[in-house]
């Protein structure tokens, strides 16, 4: 699950030469406001957020809660990480009936994620409220344990637009008594493909309710939606003051989430790092991260908002002092936590937000000493990066994940190392040179061996080297292809595979169980597919949708944790079942309607040759 450690309220400052807000708004200077005390949330909504720590509101809290809270209709223009979440979850929680079960609030989210990290900003908003219920909703998820959740009652919805219009179409999820309803990263959404789906639940719900809309830039196709559906909305501008220290080094790595941990050992091998803490999401993360390091040798210890006071000041002070060389942390765990001995921050978790980011890497550079900061970037996580890089205006570099060839020159070092301190320890080293001198003389066993003996004793189970990693077979023999030369020439033509006209990269043609007669489009295969497979917009080449079944180009080489996530993956409230198409050539564009060429009889269309089919013109 996904933390929201990183949303908390934060004062920002705008950028020097910030733009005016667009006309009739405002444009809300980061300079010190007023406290959460004074914005009139309600009591046990104020007790939650000082109870979390939190004093000063960021600058959009401060501009958009008294709005919301009046009633009013609010467009918020803001970056990542500039403390949005709180900005509509404390005004929603301050004014819940929590008498009335039907669902009150709807938060629309364009990720799975976001969805996550929202509802966990709500719950712990809502903690000294009591009866509250939020329910996350959102594709790859079961059905059964949201029509539960449903069906009891729920307060606030947080979910996707694809997830959340399956409902609606099933009648699972009654909104008659919504009261309001939030679109985060609303251009996000309309990138993704959702804008039907959006428009649709802003124009089937119901026409009292209260809408903000919040978005990092405001696009054509966003500002139509605000003058459509919002009104008199009050539009606020605000910038975060997202630089980065120039004495950090920043880099990624790209990595699946099940390669999390054995990278992470690697880099603990190789790099040359003094203390390190390493960023989690959830506080369940930093004690099962932890207790791997411990088990690999790494003096490694968790510290997150379960720990008391007195054990966490223990923790900072071995920290400072040696005696622990990583930390694992949340983000407000880790607040406020100045060692300068941290050489290294990891982001083993990336951040959902710019600002998060920022301060997390700010843990490592202090006194003006050099730092570095390494990111982990699951496929599905490009975004993050992408919106990293352009509130910064850093460039983190990619960096390879550590061979086993540097880990083990690393070893071998530090084993020399090792015993080339032993050896500057006189009395103690002439005492073990008379107890292996007595042991050659009585054995007559080389010295070397029974230095190796030694080690080897010392050493125990674990090989002081790594194995070599097995060559990894070519593309087409990974696919379980043969050279063409190989082929017999009773095999049929070889396949095809085309290449994305963005990414570059090598596609191949998937099949779909979901086509025409389920009344399936394109934005949707796009929408659902690239949301629950982590792709990218860029990484689908052509689609043919036919009665029963659609064709997608996808990436060739769809990464594994890729087809876990589509397993459970529905469109129109079908799982799509996503399967390798092995009917001949590469879908191609055809008379302004997406069509596959190849084979006749193929797998796809049964026994019989189909007939040729008219091309037909652009409607």
């Amino acid at each position: 699950m996904v933390s929201t450690d990183a949303d908390s309220p934060v004062s920002t400052t705008p950028a020097p030469e910030e733009p005016s807000a667009p006309s009739g708004g405002s444009d809300v200077e980061a300079e010190q406001g007023p406290t959460f005390d004074s914005l009139g949330l309600s009591a046990g909504v104020l007790e939650a957020v000082k109870a979390l720590g939190y004093e000063t509101p960021s600058a959009i809290q401060a501009a958009t809660i008294p709005s919301l809270l009046e009633g009013r209709d609010v467009v918020g223009l803001a970056q990542t990480g500039t403390g949005k979440t709180a900005a509509f979850a404390l005004p929603v929680l301050s004014n819940l009936d929590v008498y009335q079960n039907a669902p009150q609030a709807l938060v629309l989210a364009p990720t799975r994620e976001l969805a996550l990290q929202v509802c966990e900003a709500f719950e712990r908003y809502a903690s000294n409220l009591d009866g509250v219920r939020i329910l996350p909703v959102y594709g790859g998820q079961g059905y059964g344990p949201q029509l539960t959740a449903l069906r009891r009652g729920v307060h606030v919805v947080v979910g996707t637009p694809g997830r959340i219009m399956d409902h609606l179409e099933k009648g699972t999820l009654d909104l008659s008594q919504l009261r309001f309803l939030v679109l985060d990263e609303a251009d996000e959404m309309l990138n993704m493909g959702f804008a039907e789906d959006v428009e649709t639940i802003l124009a089937d719900t119901p026409e009292d309710k209260q809408v903000a809309l919040f978005s990092a830039t405001m696009p054509a196709q966003i500002r139509r939606l605000s003058k459509k559906y919002l009104r008199d909305a009050k539009e606020i501008s605000v910038k975060a003051k997202t630089q980065t220290a120039a004495n950090i080094t920043q880099r990624y790595l790209m990595v699946s989430y099940p390669q999390k941990v054995d990278a992470l050992t690697r880099i603990l091998e190789v790099e040359n790092f003094e203390g390190m803490i390493v960023f989690t999401r959830t506080k369940s993360e930093t004690e099962s991260l932890a207790e791997k390091l411990r088990a690999r040798g790494f003096a490694a210890t968790a510290i997150n908002g379960d720990i008391a006071q007195a054990q966490r000041e223990k923790t900072v002070n071995q920290l400072k002092d040696g005696s622990l060389d990583i930390l694992v942390a949340t983000d407000v765990a880790a607040r406020g936590l100045d060692v300068e001995r941290i050489s290294h921050v990891v982001n083993y978790d990336l951040p959902t937000d710019v600002e998060a980011y920022v301060h997390r890497i700010g843990r490592t550079g202090r006194a003006g000493r050099t730092g570095d900061a390494i990111s982990f970037v699951t496929p599905r996580e490009r975004w993050l990066l992408r919106a990293i890089e352009k509130h910064t205006k850093a460039s983190p570099t990619q960096m390879q994940l550590p061979s086993v060839d540097e880990v083990n020159a690393t070893r071998l070092s530090r084993f020399d190392d090792g015993i080339t301190a032993a050896l500057q320890e006189g009395e103690k080293i002439e005492f073990f040179r008379d107890v292996v001198r007595h042991y050659v003389e009585e054995h007559d066993i080389p010295e070397v061996d029974v230095a190796a003996a030694l080690a080897a004793v010392l050493h125990g189970e674990e090989p002081l080297l790594l194995e070599p990693e097995p060559e990894k077979p070519a593309y087409e023999d990974r696919r379980g292809r043969r050279d063409r030369d190989d082929r017999g020439s009773d095999r049929g033509p070889r396949r095809e595979t085309s290449t994305s006209r963005h990414s570059g990269q090598p596609l191949a043609t998937y099949k779909i169980q979901v086509g025409k007669r389920h009344r399936v489009e394109p934005r949707q295969i796009v929408g659902a597919i690239a949301n629950e497979g982590g792709l990218r917009r860029a990484d689908f080449g052509n689609i043919s949708i036919r009665n029963d079944f659609s064709l997608v180009e996808l990436p060739a080489d769809l990464a594994p944790e890729t087809w876990k996530a589509l397993e459970s993956t529905r469109i129109s409230g079908k799982l799509i079942e996503l399967s390798e198409d092995s009917g001949g050539g590469p879908v191609r564009r055809s008379g302004g309607r997406f069509d596959k060429g190849g084979r006749q009889g193929s797998s796809d269309f049964g026994d019989r040759p189909r007939k040729p089919r008219q091309k037909r013109k652009f409607d």
